[in-house]
């Protein structure tokens, strides 16, 4: 059995859109397997995937150089692994990389094509071309083991019956979350054919979802009251999730749920539309030659009025739904 050791340690949805990549890589390469290193908090992402060891860490007990040679170390000890997957390429990876170098192990990372994402968030630029998914660059790494790995790009429902319409109204950033009141207004709307059910996590998101709850019939906030597990389960049984570009459109994709997906500074063509989620499904103003202005919407808007996401109707959303 071949062991590949791999890290992914951030963001939440970043680590999450691994997961489907890893059960198809694994059912198309039975003698391998995989050891999973990541926050502690991400391993119910992972139970259900046959031949993944998790492997959850604290990153404050593994501060500095001196922490991360000794990360290295409890991992080769552990694990001995026969390969190295660098699934995230940021310094402290970067160090992991070249420990593991040292001592004669075949590491491979992924290629985030930082330059073609330069590209392509240049509002001065306007040829804005697709990139390759985020999801096939996490396949090449193994590709370029010398594993095959095909990926379905399919939804693999994971309950026949479903009902009920999940909204996620919220995102780390401002560049990618429409504007409350319209979400609010959308809600309203929906409500009075379909029971809604909030997803959001953080003091401030828990308190308004349960705020609109007492507001809208036939809604019900579950902020902040699910486990992971929990709450992949409930989104398994939607009929469908309504989702900004964050990290909710990914756990629909891990089981199979189609998602409706808001953009607004960030584009699909970056590569981070969820595995199997259809692009007819997204919701954007396309005749921006300003967007995409950043890979991850951290950015302030350059026009200054965050025109991508203000000019979004709630009609629009509906018609997508």
């Amino acid at each position: 059995m071949t062991r590949i050791l791999a890290y992914r340690f951030s963001a939440f949805g970043d680590v999450a859109m691994t997961v489907p990549v890893f059960r198809e890589f694994l059912e198309q390469n039975p003698d391998v397997e995989i050891v999973m290193v990541s926050r502690s908090n991400f391993e119910d992402l992972f139970s259900d995937i046959q031949r993944v060891t998790f492997k959850g860490i604290d990153l404050d007990d593994y501060k500095g150089f001196l922490g991360l040679r000794k990360l290295a170390k409890e991992l080769l000890q552990e694990f001995k692994p026969d390969y190295i997957a660098d699934l995230h390429d940021v310094i402290r990876t970067k160090i992991l990389d070249k420990i593991y170098v040292r001592r004669g192990m075949k590491v491979f990372k992924i290629d985030k094509g930082k330059e073609e994402k330069e590209n392509l968030t240049n509002i001065w630029n306007p040829d804005k071309t697709k990139l390759k998914q985020t999801v096939e660059r996490y396949a090449d790494v193994f590709r370029e083991m010398g594993f095959t790995v095909e990926l379905s790009h399919q939804l693999r429902p994971k309950h026949d019956e479903k009902a009920g319409i999940g909204f996620a109204p919220f995102a780390q950033h401002q560049g990618k979350m429409l504007p409350l009141e319209k979400s609010f207004e959308l809600v309203k709307i929906l409500a009075q054919k379909h029971p809604i059910y909030f997803f959001g996590g953080g003091k401030n998101e828990i308190e308004t979802l349960e705020s609109w709850e007492k507001q809208i019939p036939n809604t019900q906030s579950l902020a902040g009251k699910l486990s992971l597990s929990e709450e992949l389960d409930r989104i398994a049984k939607l009929e469908v999730m309504i989702s900004m570009d964050s990290a909710n459109m990914h756990l629909a994709s891990i089981v199979g749920t189609r998602c409706v997906s808001i953009w607004g500074s960030t584009h699909p063509y970056a590569g981070f539309l969820g595995f199997g989620q259809n692009e007819k499904d997204v919701v954007q103003i396309r005749d921006f030659t300003c967007r995409p202005c950043s890979v991850f919407g951290d950015k302030e808007c350059f026009r200054g009025d965050w025109a991508c996401l203000e000019e979004i109707s709630v009609q629009q959303i509906i018609d997508t739904l």
